[in-house]
Order: C-alpha cells, then sequence, then structure tokens
C-alpha cells in the first residue's frame, strides 16, 4: 500500500505543473460576463465588478440575454438609468457589450431602442468573444 501511495503521489506531482495554470487568471486574461437579469442590484454588481476588471487590464464582454436585454434598452431609461450609465462608462473605456436577438425578439426590445455602442450578438460574435484564448467567465 506504501508503494502505491508512493506513486499516486509522484503522478500527481508531475500532472499538477500542467494543470494549475489552466486555473489561474492571468493579468490580462478577457472577462465575458453573462447577464440574465433585469433585477437592478444584480446587474449593478455585475457592471461594477466588470468595471473593476477592465481597469486592471482585462479585456471585458458583457453579454445581455434574457430579461437583462431590457438594461440595453432606451426605452427602459427610467428603470435602469444608473445601470445604463455603468454600460455607457464601460464601452467608452473599451468594454464590448453585446445583446441576444432572440431575447429582445422575446420581449419586444426593438434594435432602434438600443443604447448606442450595443452590439447585436450572433454566433460568429458572441462565440469569438465567449471562445477566445483564456477567458473567464461569470454570470449573474
Amino acid at each position: 500500500m506504501g508503494r502505491l501511495r508512493l506513486v499516486v503521489f509522484g503522478l500527481l506531482l508531475a500532472v499538477a505543473p500542467m494543470v494549475a495554470p489552466a486555473a489561474l487568471a492571468g493579468d490580462t486574461d478577457p472577462l465575458f460576463v453573462n447577464t440574465t437579469s433585469d433585477d437592478g442590484h444584480r446587474v449593478r454588481m455585475a457592471l461594477v465588478f466588470s468595471t473593476k476588471q477592465l481597469e486592471r487590464k482585462h479585456p471585458v464582454t458583457i453579454f445581455l440575454n434574457d430579461r437583462a436585454v431590457f438594461i440595453g434598452s432606451s426605452a427602459h431609461t427610467g428603470k435602469f438609468k444608473e445601470q445604463q450609465d455603468l454600460l455607457v462608462g464601460l464601452m467608452k473605456s473599451g468594454a464590448t457589450v453585446l445583446i441576444c436577438p432572440m431575447c429582445m425578439e422575446h420581449y419586444g426590445v426593438k434594435e432602434a431602442d438600443l443604447l448606442p455602442g450595443i452590439k447585436v450578438g450572433n454566433p460568429d460574435v458572441t462565440g469569438a468573444a465567449l471562445f477566445k484564448d483564456n477567458t473567464k467567465t461569470l454570470t449573474w
């Protein structure tokens, strides 16, 4: 039994350096934030966190989907002004904001009402951001 433990321990030591770096975030790894809620507090948390990471030189993509599409619509500024101001600030600082076209259609959000700078996503654009090497993801 002692010999088996020694072999297993040796294997763990040999494999650990190959696995560990993939789990650690690099100084400039991209961040993809999947935002699904129209709860003002939850969205604000996502956007403030994203702002802080953008300040730390992480490229940031915000994906507004499900009920979060309301956040990107100027028709809903009365309810989401604070969150929209954060979105605009993120975009001015270099973040990308994508919005789900299926969710827009489902909830009646019109492309003409989107805040300036928000891009309607599609499999190529959204996939390129989500699957970029070393991208980390969070969901609110």
